[in-house]
């Protein structure tokens, strides 16, 4: 369902379902979160890059596993919070999207901090197509990217666009050439690894507050963060080694 390697500093984490276009099912999300544990455990990992094999990212949720649950049954169960756990993540994730990301699929890529797309990549939340709205974060996620006009569209037509289109309204990152996506994900996510790892946890939180909180009460905690790199041993060591023009050697304390 998932492959786990390592590049380094960066875990890289595959979804393998290429014969279902990589659907999310509940095992595949198991996985996924089990290596986001393992992740978030081990100090080594300063960054963390998800992809999808073949010619998807993820297509969506697995729907031969929804189809016949019932309101009772997802109900009771929470389905599909445990998805969440990818936006929980205390480590940055780059989505390196290579092929369809409709969905579910699009959703987990909304959950990471940084999207990077292939120029042959598909965003769409098709939902209404089959009955149903998005779920995982689709209608909130979207509009506080997008914006309310095209978050409607894209959610009541079900319209697929493409990546070009995508970074144009503010969902995707960058764009790259398909042999290029892999390799510029990770050249971002080596960079990110060999900065201070509580500075930037203390960025990812900081900025992630902006869609959670009201202005006033993000600067406050931003402000706050800023502070507390003061108490760090990275902060006075990437400011001396500015000063001293040398390149600065990071302890995570």
């Amino acid at each position: 369902m998932i492959s786990v390697d390592f590049n380094d500093r960066v875990m890289i984490i595959t979804l393998t379902r290429p014969d279902a276009l990589n659907a999310l099912c509940k095992k595949l999300i198991t996985q996924l979160n089990a290596a986001l544990d393992q992740a978030e455990n081990d100090t080594r990992i300063g960054a963390i890059v998800v992809t999808g094999s073949g010619k998807a990212f993820a297509a969506g949720a697995d729907i031969a596993e929804m189809k016949n649950l019932t309101f009772a049954e997802i109900a009771e169960k929470d389905f599909i919070q445990p998805w969440e756990r990818l936006a929980r993540c205390h480590k940055p994730v780059i989505a390196a999207v290579n092929g369809f990301a409709l969905g579910g699929g699009c959703e987990l890529a909304m959950m990471c901090d940084i999207i990077y797309a292939s120029e042959t990549a598909k965003f769409g939340q098709p939902e209404i197509t089959i009955g149903t709205m998005p779920g995982a974060g689709g209608t909130q996620r979207l509009t506080a990217l997008v914006g309310k006009a095209k978050a409607m569209e894209l959610c009541l037509t079900g319209r697929m666009i493409t990546a070009l289109e995508a970074e144009a309204m503010g969902l995707v990152t960058r764009v790259f050439k398909a042999e290029d996506l892999l390799k510029e994900a990770l050249a971002t996510a080596h960079k990110i690894a060999q900065f201070s790892a509580p500075v930037v946890r203390m960025i990812k939180e900081a900025i992630n507050d902006v869609a959670e909180v009201p202005l006033i009460s993000g600067i406050k905690t931003e402000r706050r963060m800023f502070h507390s790199t003061f108490a760090l041993e990275d902060r006075k060591e990437g400011m001396s080694a500015f000063l001293e023009k040398r390149a600065a050697v990071f302890k995570n304390r």
